[in-house]
């Protein structure tokens, strides 16, 4: 028995709670610490990545929960677990403040915490979406819960943004810790029988080949190795910018903590409306295919990111505000794009090994997103020895990131063909 639509949603609401807890993490957290702890930006920059870097093990998740046949305590213990890291780390702050020593430490638990429990939880809840949906229904299934995990992440950090002013470490930690109680709370009732009405099972020739066999086997396929290149390429551009964003409100605009959470929040509701514009126009009106969706999301982006590093300049916040929506947009429109390449390429190539491919594109994302924000915060660190200007340092960074986002799209220009509105890569590849 396949999941039903509402089934989707449902799982949709545990994507929604994944992203609720990360952006604290990724966004709140950040600019505490570079602005108000004073801390370089290569701190939290470190902890980011450290996070990212753990989820390397996602096929590992993904094959353990497969051989046990039970994705729900997977889920449910991955959800706990993040949550949990997430209180920590909010707790680190006012620890890092007197001691930072000490509050480094507690920090690199709470944040090892974090990556365990996304990788955990959400490798488990992406595999039970994909055995357990109709074919017909993938493609609109993942665009469902990923738009999920955008709502959550802008509502979070919308809410945040207004909740946490005045602030105080206090505050910071009684917000936390609702959130993270709701999370586990929503996550338990939404998984509540779903895996147990649906009869699946694993395919025995995946079960009983050992995790290593299945990867070297994927990776010898060279069309798999170039779509893995361009995957951490594309994402390191998107993810650059993450940690630097709203210390560049912060410092060059004099945004407050508030507002600069307020802003990522404005940022992926850009992201939000971006994956729907292509969802809308690709599957429902028909217009374009996903490699020009892709193509546009990356140059799109690129300018976004062009206009704001010059935006610095004149310093006028309503028009910074625009730009990041706008990125966001774009931003938005080549991630729904991507994963869309994704699912459409993973059954190319060796038969029954689409699980092994999403983990592998599934790692090389994650570790662009470690290294890409990390990427972002050194060298900011660096421009600002450069620099004596924090505009030009930030703008600098900001430039490097859309020459990135440039090449990602000369990449896929180049190993992306259509053929018959779906995407294949190019002959011999």
């Amino acid at each position: 028995m396949s999941l039903s639509w509402f089934s989707i949603v449902r799982l949709g609401l545990v994507q929604m709670c994944l992203g609720a807890l990360v952006v604290l993490m990724t966004s709140t957290l950040n600019r505490l610490m570079v602005v108000e702890l004073m801390l370089p930006a290569i701190i939290p920059g470190f902890l980011v990545a450290l996070h990212y870097g753990i989820q390397i093990t996602r096929p590992i998740w993904g094959y353990r929960s497969d051989k046990g046949g039970n994705r729900t305590t997977w889920i449910l213990g991955g959800i706990v677990i993040l949550a949990l890291g997430s209180c920590l780390a909010a707790v680190a702050i006012p620890i890092t403040e007197g001691d930072f020593a000490f509050g480094f430490l507690v920090s690199i638990i709470a944040y090892s915490l974090i990556g365990l429990g996304v990788g955990a939880s959400g490798t488990s809840l992406l595999a039970l979406l994909a055995t357990n949906t109709a074919p017909r229904r993938r493609a609109a299934a993942a665009t469902i819960t990923w738009l999920m995990m955008i709502a959550g992440i802008a509502i979070t950090a919308g809410l945040t943004g207004k909740v946490i002013e005045p602030y105080s470490h206090k505050v910071l930690f009684k917000v936390v810790s609702i959130i993270s109680i709701l999370a586990v709370l929503i996550t338990s009732l939404a998984i509540f029988g779903v895996e147990s009405r649906c009869k699946s099972k694993s395919e025995e020739n995946e079960i009983k080949k050992s995790f290593r066999e299945g990867f070297k086997e994927i990776w010898a396929e060279k069309k798999a190795r170039n779509f893995t290149i361009f995957v951490f390429l594309s994402m390191t551009a998107y993810f650059m910018q993450e940690l630097i964003l709203e210390p560049y409100a912060g410092i060059v605009f004099d945004f407050s903590p508030g507002q600069s959470t307020s802003l990522s929040g404005a940022q992926n509701g850009g992201v939000f409306f971006g994956m729907l514009c292509v969802g809308i126009c690709c599957t429902g009106l028909n217009l374009g295919n996903l490699r020009s969706w892709v193509i546009w999301g990356c140059l799109g982006s690129a300018i976004s990111l062009t206009l704001i590093a010059f935006l610095g300049l004149a310093a006028q916040k309503s028009h910074l505000v625009f730009a990041v929506i706008n990125l966001g947009f774009f931003n938005g429109m080549f991630a729904v794009a991507a994963i869309g390449s994704m699912m459409s390429l993973a059954s190319k190539g060796r038969a029954s090994r689409e699980g092994t491919r999403m983990g592998i594109w599934g790692a090389a994302q994650a570790v662009a997103a470690g290294f890409g924000g990390l990427l972002g915060a050194s060298l900011l660190d660096l421009a600002r020895l450069i620099f004596n200007d924090p505009t030009s340092a930030f703008g600098s960074v900001f430039i490097i990131e859309a020459a990135i986002f440039v090449a990602a799209a000369a990449l896929a220009m180049r190993i992306m063909v259509t053929r018959d509105s779906n995407i294949a890569l190019v002959p011999g590849e």
